[in-house]
């Protein structure tokens, strides 16, 4: 019996994630158990503060409590938890840490922006390995809340590079009047989002060879949000989703739209979670500008991303 049920934990500035799984290392099979995504807003205000809010860490704090009593129902033998950017940039991070330790018995692992991109890519191609349709080599792209990790690679990681551009940071820097999400942006706040994603690109592009990939991997919210929206869904369906391709100027056309539109019509979009409405619209142009960038034609969009990358891990 070479299987083990691990409990692989995400907790990135938006959503933190839990996936119960039997891992197979013999085989490269992952059987999912259980995966849960809530939106707790963990990096609230960290870009302007340099600290955790009360709030957003009892948010989280809420979160691991449901996921432990997940873990122990699931029986899983080893749990693995890790903290992404709003934990890397907080003063305050300590305080978060000893949360998680007192409630899940794991410390939480900062990890680097290189090793979440590792963990990343492998969540995110281990499946499209010797595919004929989606030649590489890969470009994985993980557009978080905090952050972008990208990474180039085949059977490997060969370049990787995190820069600071994510939904919740481009939102909160540059599409909030007096506290609120301008509604909708105008075109100032827009060029001004457009810019920063530019300057980030500049950077990857310095360690990452960006234009070079044959295959673009997206991952996360705001990539699945657009990909559910691409495929005129009624409701938010991973199977559906994992793995549809979705050509640029479908995704340009929706990021259109969503600039456009106010909150409520956001929110009336039938696979919006309500924690995206907000942040929905800087995170499809985070996306476009990476297909502007690298000519990519369609984006290929995964729902297996860096948790499945965490599970692995521990195998």
């Amino acid at each position: 019996m070479t299987r083990t049920r691990v409990a692989a934990i995400d907790c990135g500035t938006n959503s933190i994630r839990l996936l119960v799984a039997d891992a197979d290392p013999a085989t490269g099979e992952l059987a999912e158990i259980d995966r849960r995504m809530q939106i707790v807003r963990l990096g609230q205000d960290v870009d302007r503060t340099g600290r955790l809010a009360p709030e957003a860490l009892e948010r989280t704090f809420a979160a691991c409590r449901e996921y432990a009593g997940a873990i122990k129902a699931h029986g899983a033998e080893r749990i693995r938890f890790v903290a992404t950017s709003a934990s890397r940039d907080a003063a305050n991070r300590d305080e978060f840490v000893r949360g998680v330790l007192d409630i899940l018995g794991v410390e939480p692992e900062v990890i680097t922006g290189d090793q979440e991109a590792e963990f990343s890519f492998t969540g995110a191609t281990k499946e499209l390995t010797g595919r004929d349709d989606l030649a590489g080599p890969y470009l994985v792209v993980d557009i978080g809340g905090g952050s972008t990790e990208f990474v180039v690679g085949d059977d490997h990681v060969r370049a990787a590079r995190s820069v600071d551009i994510g939904c919740v940071r481009m939102t909160e820097r540059h599409l909030v009047r007096d506290g609120v999400v301008s509604d909708p942006p105008d075109p100032g706040r827009i060029a001004a989002v457009r810019d920063d994603i530019r300057a980030a690109l500049d950077l990857a592009e310095e360690t990452v060879p960006l234009r070079e990939a044959h295959t673009l991997v997206g991952l996360a919210g705001s990539v699945t949000t657009v990909g559910a929206i691409a495929l005129g869904l009624q409701a938010y369906d991973s199977a559906a989703i994992h793995h549809s391709r979705v050509p640029y100027e479908r995704v340009r056309e929706i990021t259109g739209d969503l600039l456009a539109a106010t909150h409520d019509e956001r929110a009336a979009i039938p696979v919006m979670h309500p924690g995206r409405v907000d942040v929905i619209g800087a995170g499809a142009l985070v996306l476009l500008e990476i297909m502007e960038r690298t000519g990519a034609r369609e984006v290929v969009v995964s729902e297996h991303d860096i948790l499945d990358g965490i599970a692995w891990s521990i195998a």
